[in-house]
């Protein structure tokens, strides 16, 4: 179970306690078990800082307290603060990635699902695709919803996520694929042959919705599976 650890604390020193954190990351390179750290400043009293750590589980945590350098670092940030810092520990119950959330729907309701229409939910109404295999310059919704369309009807797709990594506003997505053909694709009549594949995209998320993407996939691959390109 992922654990969080909420460091409270007032000082006037901020900033020197944000760089205090680079000095431990530095220190406890290739020995920390902490996941992700925020430091933030309370928008209503400067003095007050809030200091965040993830880690895999509280077994690790308390494997990463007992580090020498967390010690050092931690008698270092208590003589930047006015008074000892608390601490609140919480096992996450509850976390719920929202653009990663998003974009996983996105592959479930319109990509294996084919039910195009959904990208009307999901997608923004200046939504962008930009896609190569398919043209030089951004689709927008409505292209979008065409070419996707023509795809699935003509192979019927199954796309597995391997790799879904947020940040920012941004997921990228790492999936592997398959299909047959079995509708006429671009001119190219139904073959009835499998194909597979790998590919990757990147999703821009704002308030809800998919704003942009970017594909990459093996087109050429595909294309010589269906015998139009020499192996």
């Amino acid at each position: 179970m992922t654990f969080v650890q909420v460091i409270d604390c007032r000082t006037q020193q901020a900033d020197a306690l944000n760089h205090l954190m680079d000095d431990w990351i530095e220190a406890t390179r290739g020995k920390r078990t902490a996941t992700h750290s925020i430091v933030g400043k309370d928008r209503a009293d400067a003095s007050h800082v809030v200091e965040i750590v993830e880690f895999p589980s509280y077994e690790e945590a308390m494997r990463n307290s007992h580090l020498p350098e967390t010690d050092r670092i931690y008698r270092e940030m208590v003589a930047l603060c006015e008074g000892e810092p608390s601490f609140t520990d919480l096992d996450v119950v509850r976390d719920e990635q929202l653009n990663k959330d998003l974009v996983r729907e996105f592959f479930e309701k319109v990509v294996n699902g084919g039910d195009i229409d959904a990208a009307d939910r999901l997608c923004a109404a200046d939504y962008r695709e930009h896609d190569p295999a398919v043209s030089s310059e951004p689709l927008d919704l409505r292209r979008a919803k065409e070419e996707n369309g023509a795809l699935v009807a003509s192979f019927g797709p199954r796309m597995t996520l391997d790799r879904v990594v947020a940040e920012g506003d941004l997921v990228c997505v790492g999936a592997s694929y398959r299909g047959r053909h079995v509708r006429d694709y671009r001119g190219l009549p139904a073959t009835g042959r499998d194909v597979s594949g790998t590919g990757h995209a990147t999703f821009r998320c704002a308030d809800g919705r998919i704003t942009e993407s970017w594909w990459n996939w093996d087109e050429a691959g595909m294309l010589r599976q269906l015998g139009v390109l020499e192996s």
